[in-house]
């Protein structure tokens, strides 16, 4: 039968409206998925599994006669939270303490067990005015080797074979454990290692021990920043130029909301931007420092060796790994710290 022009034309007119319909329910749904929040995968439902299955479509294709067996892997602890749902890639991580104790130093590479260095352990002046033909006045000075030996610090930890497939973002983020941990340790090292065994010789333990200065009275009721003034003191006295002071942040906080007779705040209102300074040394503030301590003094003319930078491995050849499809996680550092000027450090307590 001869279709008229008008029949072509509503006929013609209708493809169209359906390809246009179709191109638009696409369009939505690219405009969804582009609205999705970055680093955000949407993985297929269980619907969408089955619905998109060859199993499914053969049933259809028999317009639903008889029956069809359709599997469906179900999610394991392992791999549960990374496959069959929306996974994010923004990470929440516990709190990190910032280090701050190395910034403090000098950081100098080295390829040896050992570093040494001459100390000066004596000096007798005997220089003086002398007549013409008599004996000239020897003056003493004496030098000792001092040695520091490269120490490792360095952990372990346990990951699953699974978790690091189903996320790789997880081995990164324990990455990033491994060495914050490490940092930790350096820290602590650092600051009170006592040199015994395979600890560090610290800052503290080798710094001069707080001593009112001679002639120097302290005001009735001292503050903090009295108690600072006065170990400054002792330390410009003992000729080495000072270039910082560690406190803890509660103790800083504790000098920093001090108030005159009027109510005012000795370092500025609480809106303004405060660079903490005492006495025109930078503070460093660390919960490494022990609360009511305070450490001063030159830390720059002290040295940090380093054998080996902070290094992460992983493998599963450790133990039974391979049968337990476990990795282990190693993170060293090899580092020997130089406190070359233990007298230029002042250490005590409020």
């Amino acid at each position: 039968m001869t279709r008229t022009v008008q029949e072509l034309a509503e006929e013609t007119k209708g493809f169209v409206l359906d390809k246009f319909n179709t191109l638009d329910v696409r369009i939505n749904e690219i405009e969804q998925k582009s609205a999705r929040p970055s680093g955000e995968i949407e993985a297929p439902s269980m619907g969408r599994t089955v619905s998109t299955s060859d199993e499914f479509k053969a049933l259809a294709n028999r317009r639903y006669s008889g029956s069809a067996r359709i599997e469906v892997k179900a999610i394991t602890n392992a791999s549960a939270g990374m496959a069959g749902v929306t996974y994010s890639a923004d990470p929440v991580i516990m709190a990190r303490r910032q280090t701050r104790v190395r910034d403090l130093l000098t950081v100098l590479p080295t390829r040896d067990l050992q570093v040494q260095w001459p100390r000066q352990i004596r000096r007798t002046n005997a220089a003086a005015p002398v007549a013409e033909t008599l004996q000239k006045p020897y003056s003493d000075y004496g030098y000792q080797i001092e040695t520091v030996t490269m120490r490792t610090i360095a952990h372990l930890a346990k990951l699953t074979r699974q978790a690091a497939d189903d996320a790789p973002l997880l081995e990164s983020m324990i990455d990033g454990e491994m060495r914050y941990g490490l940092q930790l340790a350096e820290d602590a090292q650092l600051l009170y290692g006592d040199g015994t065994g395979e600890n560090l010789s610290g800052l503290v333990p080798n710094a001069t021990a707080y001593a009112l200065p001679t002639g120097y009275t302290l005001p009735t009721n001292p503050t903090y920043v009295d108690k600072l003034g006065a170990a400054i003191l002792q330390q410009s006295l003992t000729n080495y130029p000072a270039d910082g002071i560690v406190l803890n942040p509660i103790d800083w906080m504790t000098m920093r909301t001090l108030k005159d007779s009027t109510g005012a705040y000795l370092f500025g209102p609480p809106g303004a931007q405060v660079t903490p300074n005492l006495f025109g040394l930078p503070i460093a503030t660390t919960q490494a420092m022990v609360q009511g301590t305070y450490l001063l003094g030159a830390f720059q003319p002290q040295y940090l060796w380093e054998r080996m930078v902070i290094e992460v491995l992983i493998s599963s050849e450790n133990a039974n790994d391979f049968e337990l499809n476990l990795l282990t996680m190693r993170a060293e550092e090899r580092i020997g710290l130089a406190v070359r000027y233990g007298g230029a450090l002042i250490k005590g307590s409020f």
